[in-house]
């Protein structure tokens, strides 16, 4: 492979140094141009790139031998010869992507460019650890098992119900971070990262669900928008400039812990109006015989949820809709402040409690427009989320992708044709040698709780 430096001899060099770093820069900057679509053929390439024509045929020529583009297919000519289309090998490698949520489990499988190309959700209990760690890695190997197209598996990308503190400075993670509560003692990265021989990355639901809306949702080709979660936990993530702001240490969007008031008392966002909220007052309103409605649910199914709160509300019961509308209010006039700082042009509002109807989305509307200034709403949209339970699995696996083609994790595997070959991984695998091999048995998930697409 030439250095870049030979370029002045247009390919007269016949030796290919690997080892230079200024040539094994150029090969990435090549393969990520042809992987966003910046540039599509030779010649693009060598505008969009800056490299001469002999430096992008041996780029070209290293990268179809590791399998990781492909020139099979040609354009539309334009006064010449139909130019060939240089493209990613999209099936080169597959990446496992999970989401965990406080009562639910989803696993699935993308290809290269991010795409999902299978997925499976269920009911589970993440407070038992054990349980839930042993559970992803059945479906991981029962999902792999049945995979169509015989693709490396490249990593592991993973949602999570909290924030994740990680190293900056670290291209995959080694150990679990404590997002919940002692999950730090679940030994989940450990687990899979000995049973996969794979990198494995971890990021809130919140970023990953932003990620998967950006990208597959409502906030496609947006420039700046606020994605907001309603759960038992309100977080809120920021795209600007169409990227995901991180901040200093990844602990972003968390809202729900802000002071708000409501009828003369004081708590944080997440106890006045989360799902906890919702489902309190809806078991009180219920055994009080308050709402008919609520009584006969928590009569009829011995327990009440924020669900069935909100799907009351959604059917007329005053009670419950007072309850969404406290909700929606104190939500909306959070978010109030935060449009007349950032100005964005779109807010998104996701989880359960936004997905059952239509009151709580009306209620954060009103207070943001309320309370906000003129030229900051002028265009502001505020939607509820289409994607539903695929949102975290997508933004996963944009997430994972990104990592996996990051500049500075590339340049150390690209040579060697895949990420379970990158050194810094393989010195963190040698730990796990002398261990014993883990085997999993994957049955089909139960139909009852779950479902799949493929």
């Amino acid at each position: 492979m030439e250095t870049d430096k030979e370029n002045a001899n247009h390919g007269k060099t016949k030796g290919r140094p690997r080892n230079s770093e200024t040539a094994t820069s150029s090969l990435v900057e090549v393969l990520n141009l042809v992987r966003l679509g910046h540039a599509t053929t030779r010649q693009e390439l060598e505008r969009v790139g800056e490299y001469g024509r002999a430096i992008i045929a041996d780029r070209l020529l290293t990268l179809k031998d590791l399998g990781l583009v492909d020139e099979s297919e040609t354009g539309v000519a334009t006064g010449g010869r139909a130019p060939r289309l240089v493209r990613l090998m999209q099936d080169k490698g597959r990446l496992a992507v999970v989401t965990l949520d406080q009562s639910a489990v989803g696993v699935g499988f993308a290809d290269l460019s991010g795409k999902l190309i299978s997925e499976h959700h269920e009911i589970i209990d993440i407070t038992n650890q054990t349980v839930t760690v042993e559970r992803v890695c059945a479906l991981i190997n029962w999902m792999l098992s049945r995979q169509t197209v015989q693709a490396d598996f490249w990593g592991i990308s993973i949602s999570v119900p909290g924030p994740v503190i990680a190293n900056p400075s670290s291209s995959f993670l080694t150990q679990t971070p404590d997002f919940l509560p002692n999950w730090d003692k679940s030994k989940l990265i450990e687990e899979l990262t000995s049973r996969f021989k794979a990198p494995v990355w971890m990021h809130s639901n919140v970023e990953t669900m932003t990620m998967g809306e950006l990208h597959g949702g409502a906030g496609i080709d947006q420039q700046s928008m606020l994605f907001v979660k309603v759960g038992q936990r309100i977080g809120a993530s920021l795209v600007n400039e169409g990227e995901a702001y991180h901040g200093a240490a990844g602990a972003v969007g968390l809202i729900g812990h802000l002071p708000v008031t409501y009828n003369g008392n004081t708590g944080t966002l997440d106890a006045m109006a989360g799902a906890e909220m919702i489902k309190t007052r809806g078991i009180a309103a219920a055994e009080s015989g308050e709402s008919d409605q609520l009584s006969s649910i928590l009569s009829r199914e011995g327990g009440l949820t924020e669900i069935d709160v909100c799907q009351a509300a959604q059917m007329g019961d005053k009670i419950s809709t007072d309850i969404i509308v406290q909700s929606g209010r104190l939500i909306g006039g959070v978010l109030a402040t935060l449009t007349n700082m950032l100005n964005p042009q779109l807010i998104v509002l996701a989880g359960s409690i936004a997905q059952t109807n239509d009151i709580l989305l009306a209620s954060v509307r009103e207070a943001v427009y309320g309370a906000s200034h003129p030229l900051v709403t002028r265009d502001l949209r505020i939607l509820r989320s289409q994607m539903s339970g695929s949102a975290a699995l997508l933004g996963a696996a944009t997430i994972g992708v990104e990592a996996l083609f990051a500049p500075s994790f590339l340049k150390d595997w690209i040579i060697l044709g895949t990420p379970t070959e990158h050194p810094d991984f393989k010195s963190k695998m040698e730990i796990h040698d002398n261990k014993v091999t883990h085997s999993v048995d994957a049955p089909p998930p139960p139909p009852n709780i779950g479902r799949r697409h493929v």
